[in-house]
């Protein structure tokens, strides 16, 4: 069975911003020696965004939802990710956006955690 968050906090996840948690990201990498630029790349990796299209989505605060739902080219590799994120398995979230959210964070986890580029961008 696919575990899911409760309706009311999903819906508060699908308004938060990605500029609320951004921040998180980068200094969750830095404090493990990677880089904004390694998120960044994670990121635009996901979603298709380029890196101007990421700093507006950031400096206008575009809700979740929002940034998902525009993103220009989602990855059809993210399929590959695999593995827990707050202790859901990415790959058996039922909720397409929550699953595109989950897919984020493993990402920024892989970057914090060391994984090679090439691994986490799931080219080799």
């Amino acid at each position: 069975m696919a575990m899911h968050a409760q309706p009311e906090a999903t819906e508060r996840i699908r308004r938060m911003t990605l500029a609320s948690f951004y921040p998180h990201y980068v200094a969750k990498a830095e404090r493990k020696g990677h880089t904004q630029a390694e998120v960044d790349q994670v990121i635009t990796w996901l979603t298709g965004y380029d890196q101007d299209g990421l700093r507006r989505v950031i400096d206008t605060e575009v809700d979740l939802e929002t940034f998902f739902a525009e993103a220009p080219a989602f990855n059809p590799a993210a399929s590959l990710i695999t593995g827990s994120i707050c202790g859901y398995r990415v790959q058996d979230i039922e909720d397409p956006l929550m699953q595109k959210i989950r897919y984020m964070d493993k990402l920024v986890d892989e970057v914090a955690g060391g994984k090679k580029m090439e691994k986490i961008l799931r080219t080799a």
